[in-house]
């Protein structure tokens, strides 16, 4: 991922809402911005754009 691996490790414990794309806590039941439940986990690698 990216130069530090701390932060790269922080950045992948929080869930992404699938309705408005907002940051939520890994833990989070629904999104805290729309309130919709379906969350995803973060994606662990970066997509390359060719």
């Amino acid at each position: 991922m990216g130069k530090f691996p701390i932060a790269d490790a922080e950045l992948a414990k929080i869930s992404i809402c699938k309705r408005c794309k907002a940051r939520n806590k890994r833990g989070a039941e629904m999104c805290r911005k729309c309130g919709y439940r379906a969350l995803r986990p973060k994606r662990k690698d970066i997509k390359v754009k060719k």
